[in-house]
């Protein structure tokens, strides 16, 4: 069972144009639930000129005309209709306009604002689960699907909408930009017949007075589209419009509720495995469809997320347009490509079930990235010392000893690729990018010279990870590291011992991550941005901090208060980590100071006042239970200015 394709809906849409004057337009970039609040603020879906080439309708005396040109009709060209496309004229022929006695079509009106939008995940689940699904297997979800849409569509049998299709459907050549979709004002006739709600089809017929989001698409190429696909179009482009009765706003749930489960919840592969409990599985789809919407998965880590899904569904539309352009058997060249091609689905398949089970929560585990082997010493037992600048000058070397083996390299990745155990790489002010930085293995040191703030490594948007360390002993000194759309924490310590030392790291996903059995010494740094802790310890690890500011973590954009207690440092225990904190300032962080989250049936929150000399009575109690966990936990703390952030101190909570 396969969704197949659909037209772009206004949900998915990325580009627009804002309602107002034709000559001011702007483009604005609209996406998910920003586009259900640009709707309300409108009394009417906007309206534009486009340059566009109408398709040749098949069967028509006007064939030619349809060819013709559609003229765009922007400020600079009013005066002069023609400006900037007379080599277009001469290949095309006269540029098409409205017959006089034809105006331009209307303003789309508004559609209905499905209340799927506002409904919390609870109301979600309890849809489809509940009143959809009803505990149905996975092979047996399309046929649920359609008698629950065949039922709400029982309510009423004709009823206006907004066809949103394909501009391929209308144009040979078009603007994608100035055309994200053609929608159509069209009166809906129901009487679906189909098993599967993604192949359900209705009967429209356009609808006065013509609207649509194309000023100048005329009437008759409308007509003459329509009657080549016999007024029949996918039930699942056509939008119901407002200003109708309480049946329509119920078709228009109905069909969001399709949409989104074939857009999002549905896999192709969910009818071809056994699933002992398939409710259970939408119910984790819909929580990870939540937590990207509201933030608790950190943004990169969505974006990579849906473009894994993305090219899953592209990958498998290839592979069947091939296999369908096989006309006899396979010759040995064939059978190969499909093969590759079916495999490259099979990884991207395995790869989404991981993300699905794991959820990737910004607490979530990590896997091991390193699989590069450790070189050890070189073989004359002799260090080099790596100098990172554009020139080397003896300036640079002069405070260094006279037999100091050098090596220059006016690329830190280069540098890094050449070092063995017992080497130091010396970077010298400028911007950097290294791969080999989440492939250390040896024990190296890596340090800058001059300010810290002009040392800046930047990582690679398109790679998982930034720093990733597996050394036994490896040191990062005197630079800024800033994280740019890498999935992984900034910092990632797999095993051995990192040390930071007078490092800024400005993070834009998770912050840094010291999982089970490594450990982490960081002094005089600061860390600042990450969209969960801006330390993460995972259970068995080791870390010591000293000196160091935190601030500004847990950008979580979520309204959920139980997702918002990660804040400067978060623990997780069992085994539990070890932790001494130092002199250390944390604060203006949106979730918790820090946060200890511990396998047990109760919580306890300790504000700010437990933590002054002057805590009030009543608080005893709880101040002597954060004490005893923090001597259970082998947690340290001493001379920590905690303040001001948005929970609170420290919290310590069931995981």
């Amino acid at each position: 069972m396969a969704s197949g394709p659909r037209a772009m809906g206004p949900e998915d849409s990325v580009r627009t144009i804002s309602p107002g004057r034709r000559s001011d337009q702007v483009v604005t970039t609209l996406t998910g639930d920003t586009v259900a609040a640009a709707t309300l603020r409108s009394t009417a879906i906007p309206v534009l000129s486009v340059v566009a080439s109408p398709r040749p309708v098949k069967g028509k005396a006007d064939r030619e005309v349809a060819r013709r040109r559609l003229q765009l009709l922007p400020g600079s060209q009013a005066g002069d209709p023609g400006a900037g496309v007379e080599e277009e004229e001469e290949e095309e022929g006269p540029l098409l306009s409205l017959p006089e006695e034809e105006k331009e079509a209307q303003p789309l009106p508004p559609v209905c604002v499905s209340p799927m939008r506002g409904m919390w995940r609870d109301e979600k689940v309890a849809v489809y689960c509940d009143e959809v699904l009803r505990g149905c297997k996975a092979e047996d979800a399309d046929e649920a699907m359609s008698k629950y849409l065949s039922e709400k569509l029982k309510l009423k049998d004709k009823w206006l909408g907004v066809w949103k299709t394909n501009p391929e459907l209308f144009f040979v050549k078009y603007e994608e930009a100035s055309i994200p979709f053609v929608g159509i004002l069209v009166e809906v006739t129901c009487k679906p017949s189909q098993n599967s709600p993604s192949c359900f089809k209705v009967t429209v017929s356009v609808a006065e007075p013509f609207s649509s989001n194309i000023a100048n698409i005329p009437k008759n190429l409308v007509d003459e589209i329509l009657e080549e696909l016999e007024h029949s179009v996918p039930l699942l482009e056509v939008y119901p419009v407002e200003g109708q009765d309480s049946d329509i706003h119920d078709i228009a749930l109905a069909l969001e509720v399709v949409r989104f489960f074939y857009d999002f919840l549905w896999r192709d592969w969910d009818d071809e495995e056994s699933c002992e409990n398939y409710t259970a599985l939408i119910e984790e789809r819909i929580n990870l469809w939540c937590d990207i919407q509201d933030g608790t998965i950190p943004g990169p880590i969505a974006q990579r997320f849906k473009k894994t899904l993305e090219k899953y569904k592209n990958k498998r539309v290839e592979l069947i347009a091939y296999q369908s352009n096989i006309k006899e058997d396979p010759s040995a060249a064939e059978a190969v490509e499909c093969w590759k091609k079916y495999y490259e689905i099979v990884m991207l398949c395995g790869l989404l079930k991981i993300w699905e089970d794991l959820r990737l929560r910004v607490h979530g585990p990590f896997f091991p990235r390193i699989l590069r082997r450790r070189k050890g010493r070189r073989d004359f037992g002799k260090t080099i010392t790596h100098i990172v600048a554009k020139v080397m000058t003896t300036e640079m070397v002069k405070d260094l000893s006279s037999d100091t083996l050098l090596q220059q390299h006016d690329d830190l990745d280069l540098a890094l690729d050449s070092c063995y155990s017992g080497d130091t790489v010396v970077i010298f002010p400028g911007e950097y990018q290294a791969a080999n930085l989440a492939l250390l293995t040896d024990d190296i040191i890596i340090k800058g010279v001059g300010n810290r703030e002009e040392i800046m490594i930047t990582s690679e948007p398109s790679h998982d990870s930034f720093v990733v360390s597996k050394a036994n002993n490896v040191k990062l000194m005197h630079l800024s590291l800033i994280q740019q759309g890498t999935v992984d924490g900034i910092v990632v310590v797999e095993s051995g011992h990192m040390t930071l030392e007078n490092c800024i790291l400005k993070c834009e996903g998770t912050g840094v991550c010291v999982l089970t059995g490594a450990a982490l010494t960081i002094t005089d740094s600061e860390i600042t941005g990450a969209q969960g802790a801006g330390v993460e310890l995972y259970p068995g690890s080791i870390a010591i901090l000293e000196r160091n500011e935190i601030h500004h973590c847990n950008n979580l954009r979520t309204s959920d208060s139980s997702k918002s207690t990660l804040g400067g440092v978060n623990m997780k225990v069992l085994p539990a980590p070890k932790l001494k904190m130092t002199n250390n300032h944390i604060y203006n962080n949106n979730g918790y100071g820090v946060s200890i989250l511990q396998p047990t049936e109760q919580f306890f929150i300790v504000a700010e006042e437990a933590l002054n000399k002057g805590a009030a009575a009543g608080d005893k109690k709880d101040d002597n239970m954060l004490s005893k966990v923090m001597e259970n936990l082998n947690l340290e703390m001493n001379n920590n200015k905690i303040e001001a952030n948005v929970k609170g101190d420290i919290r310590i909570v069931t995981s």
